[in-house]
C-alpha cells in the first residue's frame, strides 16, 4: 500500500492553501497508482471491491489529516498574532499625552479666541520637547487654537544654514507632527536664530504651508465673536547692544535698524483699535535670570516706554526657559516669560513677581470681548498660573 508524508510548517501564513493543494495531488497520485495496479492484475479498467475500499480509506485518511493540520495551523497563526498585539507598546509620549488631555477641563476655552504660546523649542525632540508637542496636539482638539505664536529659538544652538537645513525636520516638522498642530505658526527670531542664517528662517515661509513669517517684525489682527485682538511681533536681538557688538557670533544683528523698528512699533500701537493688544518678543524686559543685566536694561530703556505709552495688555517672551509673571505698580503692562517647551531652568522671585515656576511647558491665551486670559500649562496639562485682565 503506498504511503506519503507531506511537508508541513505551522508558522507558514499560507499553510491552509498548501495543505489543500498537497491533499489534492496526493489523492490524484493514489488514484493513479490504484488504476495502474488494477490494470496490471488483469482486472480491466474497473477496480475490484478490495481496491475500491482501500482507495476510499486512503482518501478519507488524507482528508482528515489535512483538515486537522490546517486547523492547527490556523490556531497557531491566531495565537501568534494575538501575542504580537499584546506585546506592542505604543509610544509612551503619545499615550501619556492622551491620558493627560482627557483629564483636563476645557470649559474655560469655549467660545473664545484661543492660541498657543511656545518658545525655546529646538532640542530634536529630547528632554520634554516631544511629550509637550504631543500634549499640545491632544489638547488642540478641544482648545481649538487659531494659531501658534512661536516666540523665538525654535532652533538650538546655532540656528539654521538654509531652508533645507535638516534641523527643520528634527527640531520642527517631525516633532510638531500632530494633526491638530497643522495650523498657522507665527514666529519671531531668537538669539539662537541670530547665530545662523536669519533670512532662511523668514524664507521658510515659502517652504512650509504652516510657517508664516512675513518679516523680522510684523503685526496681525484676529477676531472671533466680536472680540478683536492685535498681536505685534518684535525683533529684540538687534535692540540689545550685546548682540550688535558681537558680530562674529551674531553677524546679522548689527545689520538691523532697531530705531526704525521702534518707530514702526510706536506707529502700529498708536493706530491699534482692537479690544486687546499683545506684543511678543524673544527677550524679557523684566525677569529673574542669570543672563546679562544689559539685555534687560536695553529693553527697559528702548522698548518698554513704548509699551507703557500705549497701555499694552501683555508683553510675552521666552529666552529664560521658565514661567514668570511680573506686574509693576507703575506699569499697565503684565510681563510674561513663557517657559521652554523642551528644557527648562530654575527660577526665583524678583521685584514684581506674581508667579514663577521652573517647570517646562507652554501657555494658552484666550480672548473674549471682556476678558484676556493667559494660562501657563505644565507638561501634565495642568494650569500652573492664570493671568487675567478685564475691561
Amino acid at each position: 500500500m503506498p504511503t506519503f508524508a507531506p511537508e508541513f510548517s505551522a508558522n507558514d501564513p499560507d499553510t491552509n492553501n498548501k495543505v489543500t493543494m498537497r491533499t489534492r495531488k496526493n489523492i490524484e497520485r493514489l488514484v493513479g497508482q490504484a488504476l495502474c495496479s488494477s490494470r496490471a492484475s488483469g482486472s480491466g479498467h474497473a477496480l475490484n471491491l478490495g481496491q475500491a475500499l482501500c482507495l476510499l480509506l486512503i482518501v478519507v485518511a488524507v482528508g482528515l489529516s489535512s483538515c486537522a493540520r490546517a486547523q492547527e495551523a490556523s490556531q497557531t497563526s491566531q495565537a501568534a498574532s494575538q501575542a504580537e498585539r499584546q506585546a506592542y507598546t505604543p509610544n509612551p509620549a503619545y499615550a501619556t499625552a492622551a491620558a493627560y488631555a482627557q483629564a483636563i477641563d476645557y470649559t474655560p476655552y469655549e467660545g473664545k479666541l484661543n492660541f498657543y504660546l511656545v518658545n525655546d523649542l529646538g532640542r530634536n525632540g529630547y528632554y520634554d520637547q516631544k511629550p509637550l508637542a504631543e500634549l499640545m496636539g491632544e489638547m488642540g482638539a478641544e482648545v481649538d487654537p487659531k494659531f501658534i505664536l512661536a516666540a523665538g529659538d525654535v532652533h538650538h544652538f546655532n540656528g539654521v544654514e538654509s531652508t533645507s537645513d535638516p534641523l527643520w525636520m528634527t527640531n520642527y516638522e517631525l516633532i510638531y507632527s500632530h494633526p491638530e498642530l497643522m495650523i498657522d505658526w507665527f514666529p519671531i527670531l531668537g538669539n539662537h536664530e541670530y547665530r545662523g542664517n536669519t533670512q532662511a528662517v523668514i524664507d521658510y515661509s515659502k517652504v512650509s504651508r504652516r510657517w508664516e513669517m512675513p518679516a523680522r517684525y510684523y503685526t496681525k489682527s484676529f477676531e472671533k465673536k466680536g472680540a478683536t485682538l492685535r498681536v505685534v511681533w518684535v525683533d529684540t536681538s538687534p535692540i540689545i547692544d550685546k548682540y550688535r557688538q558681537d558680530t562674529e557670533v551674531y553677524p546679522d544683528a548689527v545689520q538691523q535698524d532697531y530705531e526704525a523698528q521702534l518707530a514702526w512699533l510706536d506707529k502700529v500701537l498708536g493706530e491699534a483699535t482692537e479690544d486687546w493688544v499683545i506684543v511678543a518678543g524673544h527677550h524679557p524686559i523684566y525677569a529673574d535670570t542669570s543672563k546679562d543685566d544689559s539685555e534687560r536694561l536695553d529693553l527697559q530703556n528702548r522698548l518698554d516706554p513704548i509699551l507703557r505709552k500705549h497701555k499694552v495688555a501683555l508683553y510675552v517672551n521666552g529666552h529664560i526657559h521658565n514661567f514668570q509673571h511680573i506686574r509693576l505698580q507703575d506699569s499697565p503692562v503684565d510681563y510674561i516669560t513663557n517657559s521652554a517647551a523642551s528644557l527648562s531652568r530654575a527660577v526665583e522671585p524678583v521685584e514684581g513677581t506674581v508667579f514663577c515656576s521652573g517647570e517646562p511647558g507652554f501657555s494658552i491665551i484666550s480672548v473674549s470681548k471682556e476678558k484676556l486670559e493667559l494660562r501657563m500649562i505644565d507638561k501634565h496639562g495642568q494650569v500652573l498660573h492664570l493671568v487675567e485682565k478685564t475691561k
